[in-house]
């Protein structure tokens, strides 16, 4: 419990008490929900094992979770921070095209396919990450993938990028 009382300050609840010293201190993301969204399926990839070491410790210690688990959750924190800067060094313009699509197309990923495509070649190509949904059965082709987005107010010309298969033709 917190040895100070909160203070409210214009409708924002803040808690003025510091964490104990056993919790590493992380520094937050500090984005917004489009370029998080954007940066998921590789922060995913990447940060799966904190992540399911988080998720563990949330499971066995049920209705006291959130601070028996601080620990692992700055671990998550610190591995999703290391994504967005990583994505931010090599891909940064690829990046930005994706998630302000998603912003002005209300976070509606089937909208926004080529920049996500050009995104993940991006990043599968300088950081080795690749864009998997979990689940996905073995014989269909993944939603990411597929050229016609039936939802989509725009026709795609471009083609989706696949690692390890060649390119026809330069996508535009």
């Amino acid at each position: 419990m917190a040895a100070r009382k909160p203070t409210f300050n214009q409708h924002v609840l803040i808690d003025t008490t510091p964490m104990p010293d056993s919790i590493p201190k992380v520094k937050e993301l500090g984005a917004t929900s489009a370029p998080l969204m954007s940066a998921s399926f590789f922060i995913g990839a990447r940060c799966k094992d904190y992540n399911d070491d988080f998720m563990q410790c949330k499971t066995e210690n049920p209705g006291k979770g959130e601070f028996e688990c601080l620990k692992e959750g700055r671990r998550v924190t610190r591995c999703a921070r290391s994504v967005i800067d990583d994505i931010n060094k090599s891909c940064l313009e690829q990046f930005r095209a994706h998630w302000n699509c998603l912003e002005m197309q209300n976070h509606q990923l089937w909208q926004c396919r080529p920049a996500e495509w050009k995104l993940n070649k991006c990043v599968f190509e300088n950081l080795g990450l690749e864009k998997t949904i979990p689940d996905q059965p073995k014989n269909s082709t993944p939603v990411h993938l597929r050229q016609r987005q039936i939802y989509a107010n725009r026709m795609i010309i471009d083609k989706p990028y696949i690692p390890g298969q060649k390119d026809d033709a330069p996508a535009s």
